[in-house]
């Protein structure tokens, strides 16, 4: 694309129209650019259109804002096939123009086109800085110093926003030697420049607060804007190591640190957004000085205690308006790490402790008006905050994370003064419930929160308080409380309390409550009844000493209907209609209960009418698979308990999975054809019509073009092999399913599941039926072991010949393979079978392989032909290393490439259904101890020639493998003669 008038025209045209609100001429253009950006030079046009003084400036921003995501997705395009469409790439003399006008370009924009072009030097900088950009560091440290002797601070903090982004990369990527020189290069560039920028900013911000009313907040604000910059900039190339330039300097960096963190600002703070910026400043300031505590403890040990002084001041100061949340929680942060420190002496001082706890710990934990605004009007975030443990970041959770860290050296101390403090908040709630019981929600949030989980397990305790009378006296009236909406963010409070305590409330005591658990689900706070729930659901996990369940079938059944009952109606609440915590609940109780027809009837219709709800529009995948879960479960335990039931259930279920396929809900179609499969499994033979139809489908090739399906398709078909072998040997339904096997196996990431299907069609189908095929399903199979061999094809392989072996014989299996070229059993044998065999894992593949294998030695005459005597040793030597050592030291896993071909254009993924899983089926079930097979099959075949085998043994087997022979001879009684 040339730069010419006409070329100016074109893209101020189309970038007016991008910003028309009528959608034809906003499309058109967005199409026209579209179009122009695969041409040679389009971004550098486009920066030069955003250079252009006689363009307006609304075009210039839309245009710069297309030239930042024009360089995302040009200037290295994604290998990444799975990321949409692919871009053609910027090409290096268009770069190398863009990199040379770029810089001079940001500093003389306005400051909208400005972050722009900053946030597009990031993108050229990634990937580019600094070994591919070796002027870039220069040009910006030329220009800072230029803006420094004008003081403009445009342009000065235009450059310092361009080095934050490009020196991020220094915080939390991994060291490695190429990190550690471009850090290096960049220490010994910019660090000089760094300092003096950020001193002679603190010399103007102090003459310029000094003077008669402290200053116009106009000019202290891109003072404070630059400070910040510089402090997240010392704070990236701080991050890996203490740089000798910053320890030489420690003094004036630190000394600036503290003055920000201990001086008030009037005239700026007083001011808009002044506050906000001078506490962002501060913020900054503890993020670095929490470094240095964590990584530079010893030579920052000087300054600590008037910093622990400084935050400790500055905390007791900070409001509770949520503007200041950021400081308060970096500070806190700041605190807690000195706590766990060397230097947590600075705590021990008589009235430290009762004041941190009184000043900072507890007006931080109470509830605030933004906690109450958040529980009523966004419950999903309040609960994730509240209950799952994203609250890292908020001012409750970080107070109480700072007296954890106090106890650490100073448990007793903690312990009595937070004890004192929860009985001073409820002495408090109890001389006026209605006014004060934000104290009592206080004292619950500090046990639950201060509370310990043992190691490795779910129990949970506290030192604060006896949990048992702690929940009588306090939790246990606010569950029996009659009015289920009243207070409801004690109600919460209580609740959690609960289910965080579960394991210590005895059984009597929570069975006793139980009822109010269930009338809690009729809560009209959203919040309310997910706790209930979650509370409920956690309460049916508890497992008493020896992993017995505490709460059974029995404890729960006479309640179920009740119960059932008002977890579907909850999920008719605003902004519950897709609640994962009652769902979870519901597959919970079902997994739990007696699943009666009474029980069955109303639940399936309650879990179809959902389901045909979210089919319009699936939005909340952990609900859906909770959903799917649910459904499974009851077909699973109310079927098997009452073959009745099913086709009850196919009534209510078809209609919804035929919705499902009929309009390709992407998202519900593995979960369709995993619940489909259950079904076909619960039928009886003959296979009904309308099972037919789906067999039908199932066979289209079109069918498995989502690898996401996959799985879930494969799982259906076996089900149709197991329940339907007749009908798949008519109308050509056998050619069809191992067209299927063939596609599956022929590609690495879905050979597994191609095996799966032809296990199944040996397992299920007789011999007559699918001797014809066996040719041609070698073919395809040699051809793979040919092409494209890995770890996993070659175990898959062992695992059919073996299945194949036992099901019909090791003539059948010989003969068939032979007669796609003469002696190619041996060759199979040696090459893939023996060196493999010791590579399998899971019980039922171990059995198998080892008893298959055994009877090879033991009955083909290929094998016990005296010329095959080395392969026959070979192959016991196999039998005895899978059957004698542990997995670990037998198997070593290979990390299998991923096929990302076969993924393209697909982001859906499968996920399995747990309690719509296959059961795993042993075809050896005669056959207990394969051990004990091998030994007596051996001892009855050397009985027939005494002395030739133990020579071969002697010759081919390891030494080891020879004494684990031995001894397996000896503990079974057979010998080998």
């Amino acid at each position: 694309m040339e730069w010419n008038p006409e070329t100016l025209q074109f893209l101020s045209q189309c970038f007016l129209h991008t910003l028309s609100p009528q959608p034809e001429p906003r499309r058109a253009a967005e199409s026209s650019l579209s179009e122009a950006a695969d041409r040679p030079n389009y971004g550098l046009a486009v920066l030069r259109l955003v250079a252009e003084p006689s363009v307006d400036e609304q075009i210039r921003q839309a245009a710069a804002v297309n030239f930042k995501n024009h360089l995302r997705t040009r200037w290295v395009p994604s290998n990444d096939l799975n990321a949409g469409p692919t871009f053609s790439p910027i090409l290096d003399p268009e770069k190398d123009q863009i990199k040379t006008l770029i810089v001079s370009l940001m500093l003389s924009s306005s400051p909208r086109i400005q972050s722009q072009l900053s946030e597009a030097l990031a993108v050229i900088g990634k990937h580019d800085f600094p070994k591919s950009w070796p002027t870039l560091l220069p040009e910006l440290i030329s220009n800072l110093q230029k803006a420094a002797q004008s003081s403009d601070y445009a342009s000065i903090n235009g450059i310092l926003g361009t080095a934050n982004s490009i020196f991020k990369k220094f915080r939390y990527q991994y060291k490695t030697n190429d990190l550690l020189l471009d850090l290096k290069y960049c220490l010994d560039n910019f660090a000089a420049p760094l300092l003096d920028i950020f001193l002679k900013t603190a010399s103007l911000i102090d003459s310029t607060a000094s003077s008669p009313g402290g200053g116009s907040p106009a000019t202290l604000q891109p003072l404070f804007e630059s400070q910040r910059l510089c402090c997240r900039i010392f704070y990236s190339l701080n991050f890996q190591e203490l740089p000798e330039f910053f320890e030489d300097h420690m003094k004036e960096w630190m000394g600036e640190f503290r003055k920000y963190l201990t001086t008030n600002y009037p005239s700026l703070e007083s001011s808009g957004d002044g506050l906000a910026l001078v506490d962002q400043l501060r913020a900054a300031v503890c993020e670095n000085i929490s470094l240095y505590m964590e990584k530079n403890e010893e030579e920052f040990q000087g300054y600590l205690n008037d910093f622990a002084s400084a935050v400790w001041s500055l905390l007791t100061n900070v409001s509770q308006s949520s503007s200041r949340d950021k400081l308060a929680v970096t500070a806190m942060k700041f605190l807690t790490t000195v706590s766990t420190s060397v230097h947590h002496t600075l705590f021990a001082s008589e009235g430290v402790i009762p004041q941190i706890c009184q000043s900072i710990v507890i007006p931080n934990v109470r509830l605030r008006d933004e906690d109450e605004e958040l529980f009523e009007m966004n419950y999903i975030e309040f609960i994730r905050r509240d209950m799952e443990g994203s609250d890292l970041d908020t001012r409750r959770r970080i107070a109480c994370e700072l007296l954890k860290g106090i106890a650490t050296n100073y448990k007793k101390q903690v312990t009595d003064i937070v004890s004192i403090q929860i009985q001073n908040l409820l002495s408090s709630f109890a001389t006026n419930p209605s006014a004060n019981w934000k104290d009592k929600d206080c004292a619950i949030y500090l046990v639950v929160s201060l509370a310990t989980k043992k190691a490795g397990g779910t129990l949970v305790s506290t030192d604060l308080v006896d949990v048992q009378s702690f929940f009588l006296s306090v939790i246990v009236p606010e569950l029996q409380s009659q009015d289920v909406n009243g207070f409801p963010m004690l109600k919460a409070g209580a609740l959690k309390f609960f289910t965080t305590f579960r394991g210590l409330i005895q059984k009597p005591v929570a069975f006793q409550l139980f009822p109010d658990l269930v009338r809690f689900l009729g809560a009209e706070s959203n919040v309310v009844h997910s706790y209930a729930a979650s509370c409920i659901e956690k309460l049916l996990l508890v497992k008493d000493e020896g992993g017995k369940a505490r709460y059974t079938s029995a404890d729960i059944t006479p309640c179920v209907p009740v119960l059932m009952n008002n977890l579907f109606n909850s999920l008719k609440f605003p902004e519950s209609e897709e609640n994962q915590y009652i769902m979870k609940c519901i597959l919970r109780v079902l997994a739990v209960a007696d699943i009666s027809s009474e029980i069955a009837g109303p639940c399936i219709a309650g879990l179809t009418s959902i389901l045909n709800e979210v089919c319009k529009n699936p939005r909340n995948p952990i609900f859906n698979h909770y959903l799917f879960e649910s459904v499974a479960i009851l077909i699973r335990r109310a079927c098997e308990r009452d073959a009745s039931l099913i086709s009850a259930f196919e009534g209510s279920l078809f209609p919804s999975l035929q919705t499902i396929l009929a309009n390709d809900v992407t998202e519900f179609l593995p979960y369709a054809f995993q619940l489909l499969a259950q079904l076909v499994e619960l039928n009886k033979p003959p296979i009904s019509p309308s099972y037919m139809q789906i067999f039908v489908l199932l066979l289209s090739p079109d069918s498995w073009r989502r690898s996401s399906n996959v799985p879930a398709l494969v799982r259906l078909l076996q089900a149709f092999l197991q329940k339907a072998p007749n009908e798949v040997n008519q109308e050509g339904r056998l050619n069809q399913v191992l067209g299927i096997f063939n596609m599956l196996v022929s590609s690495a990431s879905s050979d597994e599941q191609g095996f799966y299907v032809l296990n199944t069609v040996i397992e299920n189908l007789e011999y007559g039926v699918i001797s014809p095929y066996m040719g041609n399903i070698w073919n395809v199979l040699f051809m793979r072991l040919q092409n494209n061999r890995t770890v996993k094809f070659l175990k898959s392989l062992v695992i059919f010949m073996s299945l194949f072996l036992i099901k019909h014989g090791a003539t059948n299996l010989v003969d068939t393979m032979n007669a796609v070229q003469d002696n190619i059993f041996l060759v199979i044998l040696e090459q893939f079978w023996i060196p493999n065999l010791k590579l399998i894992t899971g019980a039922i593949e171990l059995k198998l392989t080892a008893v298959a294998s055994t009877r090879l030695i033991c009955e083909s005459p290929v094998l016990l032909d005296p010329a095959a005597a080395r392969l026959w040793g070979k192959m016991l030597d196999s039998i005895v290393t899978l059957l004698s050592r542990p997995e670990q030291d037998r198997v070593e896993e290979e990390p299998e490439m991923p096929d990302i071909a076969e993924n393209v254009g697909y982001t859906a993924t499968f996920v399995k259904l747990y309690n719509a899983g296959k059961k795993e089926e042993d075809p050896l079930t005669d056959v207990k101890d394969p051990k004990q097979f091998l030994v007596a099959s051996l001892a009855k075949l050397s009985a027939l020639t005494p002395g030739r085998y133990p020579q071969i043994i002697n010759e081919n087997l390891e030494p080891a493998n020879q004494a684990a022979l031995l001894q397996l001879c000896g503990i079974y009684n057979c010998q080998i003669v």
